[in-house]
């Protein structure tokens, strides 16, 4: 938590609270259903919560935006974004069952209202969002073509709607290949901590 304060000081004691319960919550469902690698669970807040609300150094959503979390695994993106942006309204979609089943578990105890979990491909997802978030989730060119459509254009934050994606390492061959104009955020330069060195945030606007 020393980390979360360093970075979003001005939070609410009930965002505080709830960030701060998300370690002992995901503990207890982590021994039930792995979703977390247990070797990688020590480090759940810098790995996994930090990482996720880097986004919202870049995009801060507005009360009503529908964001749509692809591929969400155990809620990341789209747990720690929940709380930081109570207003909004997030969708967290995987294929794996029992990762939705830790989302469901987690949002309930948490007390989160605006976010829905489903399971299914996101292919099956019939609605249409203002952004799209994921981590790490495969190559961009498939990604855009898996959700694209589902992106209503606007801007329901402070960038354009469109996708916001987690990346790691060289991305220029990949993001040259979708043909989209993208712009790159690097973590490292939000974030000082190590883990985030070759960390990226990338934005496609639809």
């Amino acid at each position: 938590m020393d980390l979360i304060k360093k970075y979003f000081p001005n939070l609410t004691e009930e965002q505080y609270k709830q960030l701060a319960s998300l370690y002992d919550i995901y503990a207890d469902w982590n021994s039930k259903i792995n979703v977390v690698s247990r070797k990688d669970f020590e480090q759940l807040y810098l790995h996994h919560i930090l990482h996720s609300m880097s986004i919202a150094k870049i995009c801060e959503f507005e009360p009503g935006a529908k964001i749509l979390d692809v591929g969400c695994g155990g809620g990341f993106p789209s747990i720690p974004l929940a709380i930081l942006f109570p207003r909004a309204h997030f969708t967290s979609v995987d294929s794996i069952a029992k990762k939705i089943t830790v989302v469901k578990g987690v949002s309930s105890e948490l007390g989160l209202m605006n976010i829905t979990p489903i399971n299914a491909r996101v292919e099956s997802v019939n609605r249409h969002f203002d952004y799209v978030v994921s981590r790490a989730v495969t190559d961009m060119s498939s990604f855009i073509n898996w959700v694209w459509a589902k992106i209503e254009r606007g801007q329901s934050g402070s960038l354009p709607n469109g996708i916001i994606s987690l990346k790691g390492g060289d991305l220029a061959e990949e993001l040259a290949l979708t043909r989209k104009k993208c712009k790159i955020y690097s973590i490292s330069d939000i974030f000082e901590e190590e883990f985030f060195e070759t960390k990226k945030i990338i934005h496609i606007k639809k």
